[in-house]
């Protein structure tokens, strides 16, 4: 939203000094003997996480009454809503109908109402992720080479080993090792995200026409495509200088609800369309599980060889969430947002093993941080102001260009619209909003995937540096910092990203796509340990940067890392090497000229 439609109110934060002071007794750099050890020092993170948030509680409930929570609120229930929805169907089609409508609402209920209550980061949404999906069905299809009626029950232990790893790396202080994402590991993370979602959409459409044929197929496709260009397009003049402030506020605020309505009653146009008789979304009885089964799993029923067969998979799991839930939360408050309330990542990884027990326990999808989502909830709350930047020209008097210039002046940190959002999950199980449910083409959670995979894609780091590469030099800007940069390297820097994308969206296609969170998670260590011996820092300093650079998020993680001083380059990239180089072929040229 831009605008100047909700002025800022002056607010002090007494406590916001306290909360530093506390965050500076975190950290184990410094330390000598056994206390530099994370895990000889158990719920160190943890304990500092709940009296650094703490002393915020009452103003989260406070902060939340202004119109941003409200706008907020109902765009984070369709953003959560029609995503979660979208997965369940990808589910569903490739578990045999182990997971449908309920248990997706289930679960993003559990995980809405957990971290919107006792979490120490409320921003960062929780709920079902594309990535989750594609792990149930990898196991599933594992599974069912041996015997299919085990995988419920196999599952459940998974989630529960996933849920004791949870536990151990959130008491040994273990989620510290965060504060080393940069944008280069967000980045391509934030690609290979946007990408399996795109590809979701595509097979989704294409398993569509297997099922329902021709004509199911292309509507299918018109109304996937046409929705997420009206959401695209609603948000643009959100974001644009068309009409006043409020008006396009309001429009980049209730895009997805518009579109939605729309074109669900598109579909049901009486006459030929309606003749079409287009598939929806499938629905069962309310608050029941999908398959004829109680909601507890009898997982003490499986086998203990199976019992421990699941633990590499239960890891695994912890593996993904470590990265794609503690993303998220960076990328909730990530350094373009002026937050002023620390973070808890410790305690939240903790609460995150507690919501994949229960998940488990009672066989729904495992929630977890949601990247695209996350992010896109701390921008509802917060209050732009659009200043004007006139620039004169040379062509004389009177002739001048006009810019807009978009500042985050305040983001509303609260936990309400996610409180709210969770209530409304639960309503949506009821029976009445369910049958609305029902009405639903299938073609619009299609649409969603292109929506939330082409919003990962468009923004990113590694679009935008292709875009100026392949941008004509003389329109690009003098002050672009890219400029600094030899154009190879930023073709180097782009490859090591790339590979980094293009080797997990590879193995996601194949029953192996179990192990794409340890190429996730090689991203950091790559970034830190090989990177620096192929680049200078001062390059890497323009390429890259913290994600999240504020101080009161940091405390968390026990501070920012400490990064290579720009001086000492040298010793690690090239121009070491450049300078031996240059030193080795003067001595040859003196030796020859003396021969």
């Amino acid at each position: 939203m831009t605008g100047t439609a909700e002025k800022p109110r002056a607010r002090s934060h007494p406590r916001n000094s306290t909360a530093l002071n506390i965050s500076l007794d975190y950290t184990f750099d410094g330390l000598t003997g056994w206390r530099q050890f994370r895990v000889l020092r158990p719920c160190r993170g943890i304990y500092h996480d709940i009296r650094r948030r703490l002393p915020y509680y009452s103003s989260d409930i406070t902060d939340a009454f202004t119109y941003r929570t409200i706008a907020s609120t109902v765009r984070m229930y369709f953003v959560n809503l029609l995503p979660a929805l979208a997965y369940t169907l990808d589910m569903n089609r490739r578990t045999g109908g182990s997971y449908g409508v309920n248990e997706s609402l289930f679960s993003s209920a559990l995980a809405a109402m957990v971290f919107s209550t006792i979490g120490a980061q409320p921003l960062t949404i929780v709920g079902i992720t594309g990535l989750i999906s594609l792990f149930n069905y990898t196991i599933y299809d594992i599974i069912k080479i041996y015997d299919v009626s085990l995988y419920a029950r196999f599952m459940c232990w998974t989630a529960i080993w996933a849920a004791i790893w949870h536990w151990l790396v959130a008491i040994w202080n273990l989620c510290d090792y965060m504060r080393y994402i940069t944008d280069f590991s967000s980045e391509t993370f934030g690609m290979y995200v946007g990408i399996i979602y795109m590809i979701k959409g595509v097979e989704e459409l294409v398993s569509l026409f297997d099922s329902y044929g021709s004509v199911d197929g292309y509507l299918s496709c018109v109304i996937a495509i046409l929705y997420f260009g009206t959401v695209y397009t609603l948000e643009k003049i959100g974001n644009g200088v068309l009409a006043k402030p409020w008006a396009r506020g309001f429009l980049a605020d209730y895009a997805y609800p518009i579109s939605t309505l729309f074109w669900v009653g598109f579909a049901h146009i009486s006459g030929t369309l309606k003749r079409a008789n287009i598939s929806t979304l499938p629905i069962s009885r309310a608050f029941y599980p999908t398959q004829p089964r109680d909601w507890l799993i009898d997982f003490w029923t499986l086998d203990v060889k199976w019992i421990f067969i699941a633990m590499p998979f239960g890891f695994l799991v912890m593996l993904l969430f470590y990265y794609d839930h503690n993303v998220s939360s960076l990328t909730a408050q990530a350094k373009q947002y002026p937050l002023k309330k620390p973070g808890g990542f410790h305690w939240d990884f903790f609460l995150l093993g507690c919501t994949t027990f229960i998940a488990g326990i009672v066989g729904i999808p495992l929630p977890n941080g949601l990247v695209p989502q996350a992010p896109v909830h701390t921008d509802s709350l917060t209050i732009y102001e659009t200043d004007l930047q006139v620039i004169a020209t040379e062509e004389g008097e009177g002739n001048e260009i006009r810019r807009p210039i978009v500042k985050a002046s305040k983001v509303v940190e609260q936990r309400i619209s996610h409180f709210l959002m969770g209530l409304a999950i639960i309503g949506t199980m009821t029976g009445p909003l369910l049958i609305v449910l029902h009405t639903m083409p299938r073609a619009i959670f299609c649409g969603v995937f292109f929506i939330v995979g082409w919003g990962s894609i468009e923004n990113n780091g590694i679009t935008q540096k292709l875009i100026f590469l392949f941008s004509e030099r003389r329109f690009i800007q003098k002050g672009e910092p890219l400029l600094q940069i030899r154009r190879r390297k930023i073709w180097l820097y782009l490859f090591c990203q790339i590979l980094g994308v293009a080797l997990p969206v590879a193995i996601s296609q194949t029953i192996a796509a179990i192990g794409f969170p340890v190429l996730v998670c090689l991203l950091i260590p790559f970034r830190w340990q090989l990177m620096p011996k192929f680049f200078l820092v001062k390059e890497l300093e323009v390429m890259d940067d913290l994600t999240a650079t504020n101080k009161v998020v940091l405390a968390s993680l026990g501070g920012a890392p400490k990064l290579p001083d720009s001086s000492t380059a040298d010793e690690y990239g090239l121009e070491r090497r450049f300078s031996e180089r240059r030193s080795g072929i003067l001595r040859q040229r003196a030796g020859s000229y003396h021969r």
